[in-house]
């Protein structure tokens, strides 16, 4: 028996609950096909595990209210606290070596290494209790609106538990089928996980030095600038060309149009105007090509920023707990 079908059988003899997504449901027996002539996998093996494969409307309820539709300062306070800084320079100070390493091969700041995972899942402390095949299956045959998407990341689930030989029913994470530390879909796994510990395996659910360095990795690989800006505050007057704000403009011509940053920055930089709602009405930044990055990780400027401003606040209190350090 192989290790693919020993998996399966091996949770399922675990499982008392009576399956609730047949695998008659439209779409998974052409996909079982689909598997089997294009990858070899067995029919009957998938079948199995498609009958384990349990359907979970809180996922497609879940995903059809994102988070990004709360105000501004909501979202931001989940994210930019203590409850992230505190474990978050835990986790900078546990993993330094590994983080200043990444730092140097991928041109990524450590800090944003640590402040993404820590958005993601609190350092791998909260990495999703969702199945990740009960996730996929669900989103992949009943969530028209991207089920092409989610039915290329199942098929890359399958392949990516073949070739690290895991349980596909025992893997967990979000509800939009993200896994391991970085929260990473089985697609982004596939291409840009690394074996950045050299135990010759490459493990995100399971070891924060892989996912540091997938992180790096991943970030250079969507044209992470080594050195460039994120986002720097700026100055708008009454008649800035707010229509324009997501069109990549050099400074200069921001500066035609009233927008200026509050911090000097070199001219030949493009960058969006961003505009946040706080307590005193419109906050406005310029995001540059590597804020533009972090939303390659999440397609959102309310998590980008969050992921900015948090590393700042690491950033800021990692310099402060090194120079007690150097002064004692």
């Amino acid at each position: 028996m192989n290790i693919f079908l020993r998996c399966v059988f091996l949770s399922v003899g675990c499982l008392l609950a009576t399956p609730v997504f047949p695998v008659t449901l439209p779409g998974i027996p052409e996909f079982i096909d689909e598997m089997a002539d294009k990858h070899h996998f067995s029919r009957a093996e998938l079948t199995i595990l498609f009958e384990r494969a349990n359907y979970k409307p809180q996922i497609i309820e879940a995903i059809s209210r994102p988070a990004t539709i709360k105000p501004w300062l909501e979202y931001r306070a989940a994210f930019v606290n203590n409850n992230r800084i505190k474990p978050g320079l835990i986790f900078w100070n546990k993993y330094r070596m590994a983080l200043r390493r990444a730092e140097q091969k991928y041109g990524v700041p450590q800090e944003i290494i640590v402040a993404l995972i820590g958005v993601e899942t609190l350092y791998g402390e909260n990495a999703g209790s969702y199945r990740t095949i009960d996730a996929l299956t669900t989103l992949a045959f009943d969530y028209p609106r991207r089920a092409d998407f989610f039915r290329d990341e199942l098929e890359n689930y399958l392949l990516l538990a073949r070739e690290q030989q895991f349980d596909l029913l025992a893997v967990r994470g979000s509800y939009a089928g993200a896994m391991g530390i970085p929260q990473f879909m089985p697609s982004s796994y596939r291409k840009y996980a690394v074996d950045f510990n050299g135990n010759h395996k490459t493990d995100l659910i399971n070891e924060a030095v892989d996912a540091i360095g997938s992180v790096g990795n991943y970030l250079m690989n969507y044209g992470w600038v080594k050195g460039g800006p994120i986002a720097v505050r700026a100055e708008v007057g009454e008649e800035s060309c707010a229509g324009a704000a997501n069109v990549p403009r050099s400074l200069a011509e921001w500066a035609e149009a009233g927008v200026v940053p509050m911090v000097e920055i070199r001219q030949d930089a493009p960058a969006r105007l961003l505009d946040y709602t706080v307590i005193e009405g419109k906050e406005f930044w310029l995001g540059f090509n590597n804020f533009d990055v972090i939303t390659r990780y999440n397609n959102s400027d309310f998590y980008a920023m969050s992921v900015f401003q948090l590393s700042e606040a690491l950033k800021e209190a990692h310099s402060k707990v090194s120079a007690k350090s150097v002064h004692r």
